[in-house]
């Protein structure tokens, strides 16, 4: 694995090489391997070890980035020529700040120190491993008699930035997936995991639970369209709300594409609606530096329902303080949420954590309380309607059961639904315990079950 030494070597090759008034280098990448099966067989088996360097040069305003993963000495002086050759012909940005110091920018608020994400026993697992917790969920599969098929992988990543101000920064992680899917003759179920610690992962529970929705959810009634109260899974809720957390950085407002333009500091979702990003957070993972090296801050975005803040990457903090918005958006500081530079993005909170509630519910318990509602395993093919009012259409998917009178009565055809996310978070009904979640629509969060109701299902699909 490329250490922070090494890094810092080949930075002071880029630096010697470059002639630019200030330059700085990304390095990410690490080792990978995945094991993907169907058909109750492995059929691909694949690893990788890649590293990527990342050349951004500045020279009186101007500034342009260059990449290459490839780090003997001549390739080194090439990206860094090629960074250089780019910036020398863009027009000066009269924003461009200069790179950030060792030390300088945001203030991480976080009172504990990041835990340690990389743990060994996650780096060295071998693809016999692999193989072994994929022959335990076909073992699932078949005495269900069913057809499965998902993936097994691992990775140990690293993330360093260093610039020619002093910054030097470096960060390593490990990681760990298995994603399971159960099919039957017109039935189907899933489940997903994600940890940083492959210990964490029971792929016999994942197993388990998939083929439990696969043969609860056979023979599929339909039933009619139309408002349901619904209990979603955590992995529908993260796929869903994942739609909205761009619009919270503070270049969406300056270019006018949030949901949030004027709407910051009001009352927007229920009052059991509490939104933090947290990369400190003991469910979460990723580096505790954005793209340009500032600390990520601990960010309240939501309380009691109300829009309280935004992150900003440092040059839109600037922006915004000279804006017509200053006055409306709260608190105007870097936080450490930042994409590198050069981007078109500005930032966005990518460590989500929703709070709990003083009375948590199990799913079992919110199907319990349900007179008559829908089950929902998780959602896909989820697209924009409406971008102000945060309307999303897509479809229920891999386990959709009707609940009456407190208990699951039988599975259901898949619907469409047409939703307002502001609609949503505001007709919360009960929450679950926030937990550690994955899903296919959007990045990993920490969220909770959530029953809702009025939720609009506008059709039944044909499956």
């Amino acid at each position: 694995m490329l250490d922070k030494n090494k890094a810092a070597d080949i930075f002071g090759k880029i630096k010697k090489y470059s002639s630019a008034d200030e330059v700085e280098a990304l390095t990410y990448g690490g080792h990978s391997a995945l094991t993907r099966f169907a058909n109750n067989t492995i059929h691909q088996n694949v690893a990788e070890e890649n590293y990527v360097v990342s050349v951004r040069t500045a020279f009186d305003g101007r500034t342009a980035r260059a990449t290459t993963n490839k780090l003997d000495d001549e390739s080194l002086k090439r990206v860094v020529a090629a960074s250089e050759k780019l910036a020398k012909v863009q027009h000066p940005d009269p924003d461009l700040l200069p790179m950030p110091e060792a030390g300088g920018g945001a203030r991480s608020t976080q009172s504990d120190p990041i835990p340690s994400r990389y743990f060994d026993e996650t780096a060295s697992v071998t693809p016999e491993q692999r193989a072994e917790a994929v022959k335990k969920i076909v073992g699932v599969a078949q005495k269900h008699k069913l057809t499965t098929a998902g993936i097994f992988s691992t990775s140990e990543v690293v993330e360093g930035i260093f610039n020619s101000r002093g910054l030097a920064d470096w960060y390593r992680q490990t990681s760990s997936e298995v994603s399971v899917t159960m099919l039957a003759a017109d039935s189907s179920g899933w489940q997903k995991a994600n940890s940083p610690n492959v210990a964490q992962l029971d792929a016999v529970t994942l197993a388990e639970i998939a083929a439990r929705k696969a043969f609860e959810s056979a023979a599929p009634r339909e039933i009619p369209a139309g408002k349901y109260t619904v209990i979603l899974e955590p992995a529908a809720v993260l796929d869903i709300v994942g739609f909205m957390f761009y619009d919270f950085g503070g270049l969406a407002i300056l270019d006018q594409r949030s949901f949030l333009n004027n709407r910051v500091g009001t009352k927007l979702f229920g009052e059991n609606i509490n939104i933090w990003d947290d990369v400190g957070h003991a469910l979460q993972s990723g580096a505790p530096f954005d793209g340009e090296g500032i600390r990520r801050q601990r960010v309240q975005l939501v309380e009691d329902g109300v829009v309280k803040r935004l992150v900003y990457a440092r040059v839109t903090a600037e922006r915004m303080k000279k804006s017509e918005y200053k006055d409306k958006v709260g608190q105007i500081e870097p936080t450490g949420h930042g994409f590198p530079i050069p981007n078109e993005m500005g930032e966005a909170p990518m460590n989500i954590v929703f709070g709990g509630t003083r009375e948590p519910k199990t799913v079992d318990q919110m199907i319990g309380s349900t007179e008559r509602g829908i089950l929902v395993t998780r959602l896909w093919y989820i697209r924009e309607v409406d971008p102000y009012e945060k309307i999303l259409t897509g479809m229920t998917r891999d386990g959709t059961f009707y609940v009456q009178d407190g208990e699951i009565q039988y599975g259901v055809r898949n619907f469409r639904f047409n939703q307002s996310l502001i609609a949503m978070l505001s007709n919360v009904e009960e929450m679950g315990t926030p937990v550690r979640a994955s899903g296919e629509e959007s990045f990993d969060m920490v969220v909770p079950a959530m029953k809702v109701g009025e939720f609009n299902f506008t059709e039944v699909t044909k499956f």
